[in-house]
């Protein structure tokens, strides 16, 4: 069975940090580049990055660059999103995604290739 769980999620203040964990299961990560995407209330999802399979190219979206940092553990079967300097904008559910296709290279977030089937972390960023 094909599974994904998100976690590390929480509350916190603006400025602090987070690290989010994407455990496989059911797949090999290494197959497959993986990313990242959230979906605040109201809003559509949106890309906040991807990564190649062996992590030798990473893509982030304008608002999070230089704040937040994508990795991949292949030998444990887990992606991560280490998130920093964090701003109430990034308050979202987050979700982690298998990316269909090249998995040498990613590109912005693309709904029809980014497969995400988890139930995704929250995290909220408030004073």
């Amino acid at each position: 069975q094909l599974q994904v769980v998100e976690s590390g999620g929480g509350l916190v203040q603006p400025g602090g940090s987070l690290r989010l964990s994407c455990a496989a299961s059911g797949f090999t990560v290494d197959d497959y580049a993986m990313g990242w995407l959230r979906q605040a209330p109201g809003k559509e999802r949106e890309g906040v990055s991807c990564i190649s399979t062996s992590g030798g190219f990473t893509n982030y979206a304008d608002s999070v660059k230089g704040r937040f940092t994508i990795s991949r553990d292949n030998a444990k079967n887990t992606v991560y999103l280490q998130m920093n300097s964090l701003k109430p904008q990034d308050t979202a559910v987050y979700y982690c995604a298998a990316i269909l296709g090249r998995p040498d290279y990613c590109s912005d977030y693309n709904e029809a290739l980014w497969h995400s089937w988890g139930q995704g972390t929250q995290v909220t960023v408030s004073s």
